[in-house]
């Protein structure tokens, strides 16, 4: 099996947030490539009115208690910040950690954010529209501050709608990431590479990751096949890690 690397998303809801930071602590002990929690403001699944805790509060804390792991949102949703403010708040949390931090973006989805929070939650085309305003803002922001991140500071963009957002990836990203089956993932990653020939990259300027659960690891072989460089386990309270200590294991036999 060829090397692949390891990530692991913790979901951010219905548990103590001590919980949550013992979990990226045990994570980052094992060695993992990278580590992750989600962009909402309320649980995706289970009780609707369950703890959950704000992302970028957690990231900054994840990067003073973590050593080694990259880590980042899957993903930030970019209605929520103005852009060059979610530029310095990167920057900052890069510092923070050495210069580990990722920043992953999408265009947003989840609508009772939206509603509850007072965002306007518009059209998939327009949310669309705006991630493609916010990303040269971004990056123009990053080459601004001082200091300047002390990190690569890539730019991971989720998603897979085939007209827009591969192009997206393909002009601004330097990783994407998308979820299975492994013909579902081939499918837009050849998508993907269509884009970044047209863009003038070569298509393995951007590194590849795929989210599964646990219920998926049977289909990893798949996965690399299809071409992902990175598999993120998406993990739920109690941040059991016995799943992911077994995709480590497979991404070292």
């Amino acid at each position: 099996m060829a090397r692949f690397k390891v990530g692991v998303q913790l979901h951010p809801q219905a548990t103590e947030l001590g919980a949550l930071r013992e979990a990226w602590e045990a994570a980052d002990e094992l060695g993992i490539d990278s580590i992750w929690t989600w962009d909402h403001f309320y649980p995706l699944y289970g009780d609707p009115d369950a703890e959950h805790y704000e992302a970028y509060s957690v990231l900054a804390a994840m990067a003073v208690t973590t050593k080694s792991a990259q880590f980042g949102a899957l993903v930030t949703c970019n209605s929520y910040r103005n852009p060059e403010l979610l530029a310095d708040m990167a920057r900052t949390i890069d510092i923070l950690s050495g210069g580990r931090f990722v920043l992953g973006i999408g265009a947003g989805w989840f609508e009772r954010d939206y509603t509850e929070f007072g965002y306007e939650f518009g059209t998939a085309g327009s949310r669309l529209r705006d991630l493609e305003a916010s990303l040269p803002r971004i990056r123009d922001r990053l080459g601004k501050l001082n200091p300047l991140p002390v990190g690569s500071l890539p730019i991971l963009v989720g998603g897979a709608g085939e007209k827009v957002t591969l192009r997206l990836v393909s002009e601004y990203a330097d990783m994407w990431n998308t979820f299975g089956p492994p013909d579902n993932f081939a499918k837009k990653n050849d998508v993907l590479d269509g884009w970044c020939a047209k863009a003038g990259r070569r298509p393995r300027e951007v590194e590849r990751t795929v989210a599964i659960r646990a219920n998926e690891l049977g289909d990893v072989d798949a996965y690399l096949d299809a071409g992902a460089d990175h598999i993120i386990l998406m993990t739920g309270p109690p941040f059991n890690l016995d799943a992911t200590r077994e995709l480590l294991d497979l991404a070292n036999d």
